[in-house]
């Protein structure tokens, strides 16, 4: 039905738009009574062998929303509706940033892939904070933390620094966005010397907490080896707690739609069934050069129940979905963890 109807309904109008008349028609359908309910019954599964404990957090299933869904933390209630194990936010700057100028999202359905530039449009990590103390849910929070486009590089650690101590009570691990393809001179912040500054004053601070929260980074699929070895070696010398394989893409390749209409959209980063491959032999490179040691998190093309068991196959310990959900409809989370459930 979603893919019949409901899909197509939502794919008349703008995709920026659209997107947030459905959080917002799902914030006011979730306060009549009993609807709650109703949608964890229709579209949570709940099973025992999903469960998962990874860098000192038990998750209730493996299937998790990527960040960029909920920028800023708004309706994490509304979605923990509808069987996620976790949640992850942002990507959150210290400073409410607009983003880049509209139109900035863009459908490629020939391909079942989103392009976005966005540009980590949000409303500041103060503002998200706040927002976070009222949360009364039970999922898991992840707080993925970037540097304002207002910043330069040689200062971002500040941003970082900043992201942290402001959401610190707040989420339950970091993640480090330093690979964002939709900003200038963004993707340079995953130079190994910059996270070598970056890395140990989190560490520092993280321990001067009365609860020590996990730091993972989040990495282009676009790195070369020598790129992915170096940012593995880093992660493991300093006892980070994990990795997310992958963000969004700038490669164009193997696409079915018209290259005109490619270069008609522009730049931006590539989500969706193309990114499926290249994320998974990111994921199984990782696992095997770290014989398997270092926890990851699996994202980029997962549309179906089969393509999260690749992804957990090549390594990854948990997934995330972001294009997957608004093609496939919710019932994919459901569909991916009764999967899961029968391996």
């Amino acid at each position: 039905m979603y893919k019949l109807i409901v899909r197509p309904l939502l794919f008349s109008f703008d995709p920026e738009w659209v997107h947030y008349f459905i959080l917002n028609a799902l914030r006011i359908v979730n306060k009549i009574p009993l609807t709650s309910w109703l949608l964890r019954r229709i579209y949570s599964y709940e099973n025992s062998v999903l469960e998962k404990e990874l860098f000192g957090i038990k998750f209730k299933n493996p299937v998790g929303l990527a960040a960029g869904f909920d920028k800023n933390g708004k309706y994490i209630s509304e979605l923990s509706n509808l069987g996620f194990g976790f949640i992850e936010i942002g990507t959150i700057t210290p400073n409410p940033q607009p983003g880049n100028p509209k139109k900035r999202l863009f459908r490629v359905q020939n391909d079942l892939a989103i392009i976005n530039r966005l540009g980590i449009n949000n409303d500041g990590s103060e503002v998200c904070a706040e927002r976070l103390k009222k949360n009364k849910t039970d999922v898991i929070i992840g707080g993925n933390i970037g540097k304002n486009t207002s910043t330069s590089n040689e200062n971002a650690d500040q941003d970082y620094i900043q992201n942290f101590e402001t959401l610190h009570n707040y989420v339950d691990y970091f993640v480090l966005n330093v690979s964002c393809p939709n900003v200038s001179n963004f993707t340079k912040l995953q130079d190994v010397e910059f996270l070598k500054k970056l890395i140990p004053q989190l560490k520092k601070i993280n321990s001067s907490k009365s609860k020590k929260k996990p730091i993972l980074i989040k990495i282009s699929p676009d790195l070369n080896k020598d790129q992915l070895d170096e940012t593995i070696n880093l992660i493991l010398s300093e006892n980070l707690d994990g990795i997310i394989a992958t963000n969004t893409t700038t490669s164009r390749e193997n696409l079915i739609t018209k290259k005109s209409e490619i270069e008609e959209i522009g730049n931006g980063g590539l989500s969706g069934q193309p990114l499926k491959e290249k994320s998974t032999e990111v994921i199984r490179y990782i696992s095997k050069k770290t014989n398997g040691k270092l926890p990851i998190i699996g994202v980029g093309g997962i549309m179906t129940a089969k393509d999260a068991m690749e992804k957990l196959e090549a390594g990854a310990d948990l997934i995330q979905i972001y294009t997957g959900f608004i093609y496939s409809g919710p019932s994919i989370v459901k569909n991916i963890n009764k999967l899961i459930s029968k391996k």
